[in-house]
């Protein structure tokens, strides 16, 4: 027993001394970031802003790499079946990684196993608008309205499974509101109907309607707390729906099997440059917030996202 037990302990310390010879080797060569949302959104944008600053750090090449289809989960497949080895990354959101998992059957992967969580990155919120001149001057009207008038309201996203749309399914699935769902391709047509009238409010951005306060009203916005980018502007848990949070966010991770000091180094640099206050500043500007976290934390929040937006979407 004595002499298994030792061969496990000699085991045990060569793979980590295997982990942390790679760990201090690495990067050798250029690290390929895989983005599953095209170029210009914030998707792109972000990742390619922290991209930068982290290959300044690590002294290697960030390469990113636009792979668009499904919410994200073309990247994603991708990144699951690649080499563990740290050198092929996933910029992700909360559709490839949770949604994708409740609504599509044959996903040919399962992100509880096919996935080594690096680190949350930046988290976003989307705001509810309607005209200025709107009957409806506070969120508490506008879903006592469609309580009493179901499929009366119209409202627009930027598509199905978006964050807008998300965040719709979970506001009439916790009040018993009833509205009809206008998908649209982005924020600009969403306005554009909003102002003609064609709709009577909207889930966009908080960039994009603090940027047109002037005429429009912003009701609510529907992370748990108040949006850094609009102080003034109720969440929706504070405006009388409890415990509502549609929160969205980024993160970086890697195929499962990557070494856990490859990991820890990844982490390490994406943790200092969401630390940086020029990172803060560009990032807030476009209405994502910088939140570090542990590996541990990001794989914690990818759970408990996937039992939320499961039971709001599970039932329908």
């Amino acid at each position: 027993m004595k002499t298994v037990a030792m061969r496990i302990v000699i085991a045990l310390v060569c793979v980590s001394c295997v982990s942390v010879a790679q760990a201090q080797r690495y990067p050798s060569k250029p690290v390929r970031l895989l983005v599953g949302f095209s170029a210009g959104g914030s998707a792109d944008g972000s990742a390619r802003s922290i991209a930068t600053r982290m290959s300044e750090a690590l002294g290697t090449t960030f390469v990113i790499e636009n792979r668009g289809g499904a919410g994200g989960s073309v990247a994603a497949q991708i990144v699951a079946r690649a080499p563990a080895d740290g050198y092929t990354l996933l910029w992700s959101s909360p559709g490839a990684l949770t949604i994708s998992q409740i609504i599509e059957k044959n996903l040919p992967y399962d992100t509880a196993t096919a996935f080594a969580p690096i680190g949350l990155a930046l988290t976003f919120c989307n705001a509810i608008v309607v005209r200025n001149d709107s009957p409806f001057t506070s969120i508490e009207q506008l879903i006592a309205f469609a309580k009493q008038n179901p499929g009366q309201l119209r409202f627009g996203t930027q598509g199905v499974s978006s964050a807008g749309h998300l965040s719709s399914e979970m506001l009439q699935s916790m009040t018993g509101a009833a509205f009809t769902h206008v998908p649209y391709k982005g924020g600009g047509e969403i306005l554009t109907a909003l102002l003609a009238g064609e709709l009577q409010f909207g889930f966009v951005s908080s960039t994009t309607a603090g940027m047109l306060r002037n005429r429009t009203r912003v009701l609510a916005v529907t992370s748990l707390k108040r949006d850094p980018s609009l102080p003034d502007v109720p969440s929706l848990n504070e405006a009388g729906v409890k415990n509502y949070d549609a929160t969205f966010w980024f993160g970086l991770l890697a195929p499962a099997g990557t070494p856990p000091a490859v990991i820890a180094l990844l982490n390490k640099q994406l943790r200092e440059t969401l630390n940086d206050a020029e990172v803060a500043r560009l990032s807030r500007s476009q209405g994502l917030n910088p939140t570090p976290s542990t590996p541990q934390e990001f794989a914690a929040l990818i759970k408990a996202d996937y039992a939320k937006w499961k039971a709001v979407l599970g039932a329908k």
